[in-house]
């Protein structure tokens, strides 16, 4: 192995390094991503967007992938330029003579990693977009019951369950009337905020 590394060129010893560091950084950019702490440090955004970002799907949606992976001059985007560039310019050194060519590959396939990962960060976001709900446009009126006891006369918070688009949430909630008990059946008749609605009881119909 040392012997390998000592009969390398000085330029194939700088390749390895910053493919290498590349590559654990990687790792590292997705472990932390899927386990939910990749908060931004490590897509530092040097300046300019690609593309702009996704739309907010409204007040009640998930942060998880806050950024959209379409801002180009991030260091998550070096990194994965590196990365691409790299092991292509490791793979096929032994078999390109011309290092310009070589370097021409390396190039368009780091770029082409650099715009795949990141519409994969689009379409990731758009999914979850997707599966969203707006609370603001699609809560009022819908019914539920309470999960957890619900002062009276705004006192206090309690917690209701409803259904929103055919998916069960559940909310703080607030009443303007009597106490309510849990599994009192409950609407919606305002949002008060994107974890808080105001509910009141439903009536019942005697026949």
């Amino acid at each position: 192995m040392t012997a390998a590394w000592a009969s390398l060129s000085i330029l194939m010893k700088i390749l390895w390094g910053v493919t290498l560091t590349a590559s654990l950084i990687f790792i590292i950019q997705t472990v932390m991503t899927f386990i939910g702490a990749d908060s931004g440090g490590m897509d530092t955004d040097f300046s300019g967007d690609f593309g702009g970002d996704v739309p907010d799907g409204g007040l009640d949606s998930p942060s998880d992938l806050g950024h959209t992976g379409m801002n180009l001059y991030t260091f998550r985007n070096l990194v994965n330029f590196l990365l691409g560039f790299g092991w292509t310019a490791i793979i096929l050194r032994s078999k390109i003579a011309s290092t310009a060519l070589l370097v021409i590959v390396a190039v368009v396939v780091g770029a082409g990693l650099v715009v795949a990962v990141m519409y994969l960060f689009k379409w990731l976001n758009s999914m979850q977009q997707t599966g969203t709900i707006n609370l603001y446009k699609s809560a009022v009126d819908c019914q539920g019951s309470v999960y957890i006891p619900i002062p009276g006369h705004r006192e206090g918070e309690g917690k209701v369950q409803v259904t929103i688009n055919d998916s069960v949430r559940e909310y703080n909630a607030l009443t303007d009337g009597d106490a309510l008990k849990t599994g009192a059946q409950i609407r919606i008749v305002e949002v008060i905020n994107a974890n808080t609605v105001l509910v009141e009881p439903l009536e019942t119909i005697i026949i």
